[in-house]
């Protein structure tokens, strides 16, 4: 109390108080940055997310074996139409919905037992959304749930297949994932192989 009382008397003490305990608090908030919306605050995710190779092996390899046995060639889930009149800054939040439509309708159906790594992927794209659960789209959001439901739309006329190949997309999904919700791009993603 007495060293207060002493710093509250002295110019240089306030100065020293306020650069050690105050400034320090104040660059470490997490308050978003200027010119950074609320929502886009929370439309990131760190890029060590997707620098885990077992989690990534896991993936593709899921990836690999259902891509060899869809059987329609033609039709793509997730693929650069999905960006169709998406601003840049919803692309994250239109991915995280894109996620959770893949886990809900397809990864925690019945296909969880006829492929490997299922739960485990599954588990990990649930975690993503979980972290994004503060991520909200801004503007208009009539854009976002039209790309949303043709997806669907069209995972749901390819029948079983449209889950076979929602599963032979997971690659990239997992691409478009990261590229939309980290601060740094990947490059060279969004491409798949025919």
């Amino acid at each position: 109390m007495a060293y207060l009382q002493t710093l509250s008397k002295s110019f240089p003490g306030w100065v020293f108080f306020c650069c050690c305990c105050c400034l320090p608090l104040l660059l470490t908030s997490s308050l978003p940055l200027k010119g950074a919306s609320a929502a886009h605050h929370g439309c990131r995710l760190r890029k060590v997310n997707f620098q885990q190779p077992y989690i990534r092996n896991r993936t593709y390899t899921l990836a690999k074996k259902a891509s060899a046995l869809d059987k329609d060639t033609d039709n793509r889930l997730i693929g650069q139409q999905l960006y169709d009149n998406i601003k840049e800054n919803n692309r994250c939040y239109l991915m995280k919905r894109v996620v959770e439509v893949v886990v809900e309708d397809v990864l925690l159906t019945e296909v969880k037992n006829q492929y490997p790594y299922v739960e485990e992927v599954a588990q990990f794209l649930a975690s993503l959304t979980s972290e994004l659960s503060r991520c909200k789209f801004s503007g208009n959001r009539e854009h976002i749930e039209k790309n949303l439901e043709q997806m669907k739309n069209k995972m749901e006329q390819l029948g079983e297949n449209g889950k076979t190949k929602a599963i032979g997309e997971l690659d990239l999904l997992f691409d478009y994932m990261e590229n939309a919700c980290t601060d740094v791009p990947k490059k060279g993603g969004n491409k798949k192989k025919n």
